[in-house]
């Protein structure tokens, strides 16, 4: 597996997400313009926030004047609208909020205040909306653009791992592959059926991927995957059913005894569907 990071020019808010894909893989020295087959293009979720224009204002941070306590609470209430289900930011010792959106559980539903900047002001960027169809859409694009038979498309974000300082990559939606390999009923060295287990094809992909785009200033928001030897490519959009049989419901999850136990509340995106 190859990992080639692709420099992109300054994307503005509201800027056609597909015409900067485009220019970045036309300006790459390397790719000369043209993406290979059996490769997977990885996408920063900042960057679709940005073209989607999900960037909002801070009206209360300490630069104008506000106390730290009136800052975090303006980030609290965002916080609470754009989660399915978050936790009290005090019951954390960093005054930080445990959130389910997307079937993902994120740190404060996935708001980040890095390299986040609108009108010359500090702003918070929230996750893009729909993120399944921006990918399906940059997939068939480039697919019929470049004339690919085997091809992917992630997009990804950084989380915080549990017992782990630091962050890592994670895929928040995919196309082009199958997100999950399976192995069950397959047999080990010693032949032992397998019964439990998937290798999470999109969430190691979004993890290299991440980890190569790099977290700071680097201007590396699209990465390209190449080789991939254990991707299994489709020539189609994942169904509905495909999505869902890659999603875990809370009872379900090994960490139950854990989420289980946190004291949700819904948040401003619940709903009785997800």
């Amino acid at each position: 597996m190859k990992i080639h990071p692709l420099k992109s020019r300054l994307v503005q808010v509201n800027d056609n997400l597909l015409q900067v894909i485009d220019e970045a893989i036309a300006a790459d020295a390397k790719l000369q313009g043209k993406l290979p087959d059996n490769s997977v293009l990885a996408i920063s979720s900042k960057i679709i926030s940005y073209c989607q224009g999900r960037l909002v204002k801070k009206t209360k941070s300490e630069i104008q004047g506000f106390s730290k306590e009136e800052a975090r609470a303006e980030k609290h209430a965002l916080v609470q609208q754009e989660a399915e289900l978050y936790t009290d930011p005090h019951s954390s010792r960093y005054d930080l909020m445990l959130t389910i959106k997307d079937s993902t559980l994120a740190v404060n539903a996935g708001i980040d205040e890095s390299n986040a900047n609108l009108d010359g002001e500090e702003c918070f960027v929230l996750w893009p909306e729909k993120m399944q169809g921006v990918v399906n859409q940059v997939w068939g694009h480039l697919r019929e653009k470049h004339q690919l038979q085997n091809f992917g498309v992630i997009t990804t974000d950084s989380r915080s791992f549990p017992l782990r300082w630091g962050v890592v990559g994670t895929t928040l939606a995919y196309c082009g592959f199958k997100g999950l390999n399976n192995h069950i009923g397959q047999t080990d060295l010693f032949g032992r059926e397998i019964h439990m287990v998937q290798v999470n094809a999109a969430e190691a992909l979004g993890v290299a991927a991440t980890f190569a785009m790099g977290e700071v200033g680097e201007r590396t928001p699209l990465a390209l995957v190449s080789e991939l030897e254990k991707v299994q490519f489709v020539d189609h959009e994942p169904s509905a059913e495909e999505l869902k049989n890659n999603k875990i419901a809370l009872e379900d999850d090994a960490y139950a005894p854990l989420l289980l136990n946190a004291t949700w509340q819904k948040g401003g995106s619940w709903s009785l569907n997800k």
